[in-house]
């Protein structure tokens, strides 16, 4: 017997976290989320040095790689990506770095509405919670996720900063802020030694509600539709994906 859901959201990776918090926060309605790889009690995870090993490892690393192609001298290169709650959000090396607000208006102007550095804006502020001096105009202070300056120092990255200078590269102390022109240190999503993912930051504290239920070890191998509509998923379950389970949307 297929188990009911309202929503079912494959996949707990950087996306599927948020919605699974956001869309729970209904009462009324019942959320599935299901993610292929384990849970993220990998101790690697949390540290945030240990990127050096997730980078790496298989059992929560889809390890994809590229096509070899005459660009890259015939060589595949390493795409990292999550497989584990949080998704890459949870192995990458946690830099910040939203880009370029012309990139977003470029996107507005070729006539995708509401994807303008002016229409996305507040939802960057809405997710972050900026430590450290800023310019509120343009960063968050309240959001799950933190975001501080990386704390490490060295004599050498501080002449290379002067260095630039002098060549007309600014140091830009806050490149999510106004403009992102310029050279600095680095700001990381990890706060007091701990890794933020976005299972930390948005899953793992609404996890008591009883209307989320969350299913690792759960691949989802293929997705039925009826009228047009996707309505159900079939999912290869457990750690060797043996078992074999149909999840329905109501």
């Amino acid at each position: 017997m297929a188990e009911e859901y309202d929503y079912i959201i494959v996949g707990a990776g950087s996306a599927g976290c948020i919605l699974a918090n956001r869309l729970s926060a209904e009462r009324d309605v019942t959320v599935c989320l299901l993610e292929a790889g384990p849970p993220d009690r990998n101790p690697f995870i949390h540290i945030p040095a240990g990127f050096i090993k997730t980078l790496v490892d298989p059992r929560i690393n889809w390890m994809f790689t590229t096509e070899p192609s005459e660009h890259t001298g015939g060589r595949s290169i390493p795409v990292p990506r999550g497989k584990t709650l949080g998704g890459s959000s949870a192995i990458n090396g946690h830099i910040y770095n939203r880009g370029q607000p012309d990139d977003f208006n470029g996107w507005a102007q070729l006539g995708n509405r509401g994807w303008g550095y002016a229409d996305v804006l507040p939802y960057f502020k809405r997710t972050e919670s900026r430590v450290g001096e800023a310019d509120d105009t343009f960063r968050g202070r309240e959001g799950p996720v933190k975001v501080e300056n990386i704390p490490y120092r060295h004599p050498l990255c501080d002449r290379l900063i002067e260095g630039a200078a002098e060549l007309g590269i600014p140091h830009n102390p806050d490149y999510n802020g106004a403009i992102q022109e310029g050279i600095s240190y680095v700001q990381r999503t990890a706060y007091r030694g701990r890794r933020v993912s976005t299972a930390t930051a948005y899953l793992h504290p609404v996890s008591y509600r009883k209307n989320l239920s969350v299913v690792t070890n759960a691949q989802v191998k293929r997705i039925m539709l009826k009228d047009g509509r996707a309505n159900s998923v079939e999912v290869m379950r457990g750690r060797t994906q043996g078992e074999t389970s149909v999840f329905r949307a109501r």
